[in-house]
C-alpha cells in the first residue's frame, strides 16, 4: 500500500483484469516464499567446527568425570556418656503418728471434804456461781488453745504479782473445771517449790515430782504424774527442792520434760501453779515454755505498779491474760449461781 511507483497506464488499459492494492501488497510482502535458506554450494571445503556446548552440558560432563580425592582422616569416635537410669518415683513417706505417753504415777484419792473446806469446786455437787465463773475463764483458754497449732498453747501458767492474791486457789479451780470437759486430760503441776500447797489443799500425799524429773535425767516424767479419782485430773507434785531450782528450770531438760508430757496428746493441758512473779524467779523462767499465762490480781489490793512489773517479768509468754479475784462489784449486775434458787 506504500508503494509509490508509477503505474503503467498503458498496460493497465490493455489488461482487462484490475489488480487491487491488497493484491499488490500480497505480491510484495506475502509469506508464501518464506522458508529456510539454502546452503550455498560454493563454500570452501575444510574442518567442520562443532558448535560450542552450553554451560549446563559442560557442568554435567564435569560431574560425571571421576574425581580423585585424598582419603579423609578417620574422625575420633566420641566416648560414650554414662547416664544413670532414672530413679523410680516413690510416694513421700508419711511420718508415723507420735503416741502420747501414758501418765502412770501412783493413783491419788482426793477428799471431797478438803475441797469443800477450801471453798473449791466439788465435781459431784450442784452447779454453783463459782463453777460458772470458772467455766467462763476456761472457755477463753480453750478457744485460744484450739486456735493454735503448737503444744505451748495447751500449757497455761497461773501466777500473781504478790503473795496472797489467790493464784493457787484459781489454779486448782481452773484445773477441776477443765477436767469436766469431755475427752480432756488436765495435769495440775505444783511449780511453787518455795511453798508447795497443791497436795495440801487436795488432801493427798506429796512425793517425787517436777524438780526430781528435772534433776535426774533417768526418771521418766510420766511416772511422776498421778491420776486422781476426778475423771481427767492428774497431779504432779513440786518434788524435792534444792538451791539449784532456778538453774534446773532454765536448762534444756525442762523443755524435754514438757515436750514428753504433751507430745502426741492434743487434748492434754498442763496448768502450772507458780510462785508470785515479784517474789521468786520460777514464774519468769517457766513463762518461756507456756503459750498462755493468767495473772491473778486481787481486787482493791494489787497496785498498778506491781501489775506492770509482773507483766514485764512474764513477757516471754506471748499471751498474758488478767483475772480479777475477789471482786464484789459487777458493773452489769451479773450474779451466777442464784438462778436455780429463785422462786418462779
Amino acid at each position: 500500500m506504500t508503494e509509490q511507483s508509477k503505474i503503467d497506464r498503458e498496460n493497465s488499459q490493455r489488461t482487462p483484469k484490475k489488480v487491487s492494492l491488497f493484491e499488490r501488497a500480497d505480491a510484495a510482502f506475502g509469506l508464501d516464499n518464506l522458508g529456510p535458506s539454502s546452503v550455498p554450494k560454493n563454500l570452501p571445503k575444510g574442518k567442520v567446527v562443532a558448535p560450542r556446548a552450553k554451560a549446563s552440558a559442560v557442568a554435567d560432563s564435569a560431574v560425571e568425570r571421576p574425581i580423585e580425592r585424598r582419603a579423609a582422616a578417620p574422625q575420633p569416635v566420641p566416648a560414650a556418656v554414662y547416664e544413670p537410669a532414672p530413679k523410680p518415683v516413690s510416694e513421700p513417706e508419711v511420718a508415723a503418728p507420735v503416741r502420747a505417753v501414758t501418765l502412770c504415777g501412783p493413783r491419788m484419792e482426793i477428799g471431797r471434804d478438803y475441797l469443800a473446806d477450801a471453798d473449791l469446786i466439788v465435781p459431784e455437787n450442784p452447779v454453783t456461781g463459782l463453777l460458772e465463773e470458772f467455766r467462763i475463764v476456761k472457755r477463753e483458754l480453750l478457744a485460744d488453745a484450739r486456735a493454735s497449732d503448737v503444744d505451748n498453747a495447751r500449757r497455761i501458767l497461773i501466777c500473781s504479782p504478790l503473795p496472797g492474791e489467790g493464784k493457787t486457789y484459781c489454779a486448782t479451780n481452773l484445773a477441776i473445771a477443765l477436767a469436766a470437759e469431755r475427752d480432756i486430760e488436765v495435769v495440775l503441776v505444783d511449780a511453787d517449790m518455795i511453798n508447795p500447797s497443791i497436795t495440801r489443799r487436795l488432801g493427798v500425799e506429796a512425793g517425787a515430782g517436777l524438780m526430781d524429773a528435772l534433776a535426774d535425767k533417768t526418771l521418766k516424767p510420766e511416772e511422776l504424774v498421778s491420776p486422781t479419782d476426778i475423771d481427767g485430773l492428774f497431779i504432779m507434785p513440786a518434788g524435792t527442792s534444792s538451791a539449784r531450782d532456778a538453774e534446773y528450770l532454765t536448762s534444756t531438760r525442762t523443755q524435754q520434760v514438757l515436750d514428753r508430757l504433751t507430745r502426741g496428746a492434743p487434748n492434754r493441758f498442763i496448768i502450772f501453779d507458780t510462785p508470785p512473779a515479784l517474789a521468786a524467779s520460777p514464774a519468769a523462767e517457766l513463762a518461756a515454755h507456756v503459750g498462755q499465762a493468767v495473772l491473778v490480781v486481787r481486787a482493791d489490793q494489787t497496785g498498778r505498779a506491781s501489775l506492770d512489773d509482773a507483766c514485764q517479768l512474764l513477757s516471754a509468754c506471748p499471751d498474758i491474760k488478767l483475772l480479777l479475784n475477789a471482786a464484789q462489784f459487777s458493773p452489769s449486775g451479773r450474779r451466777f449461781g442464784d438462778y436455780g434458787e429463785r422462786e418462779e
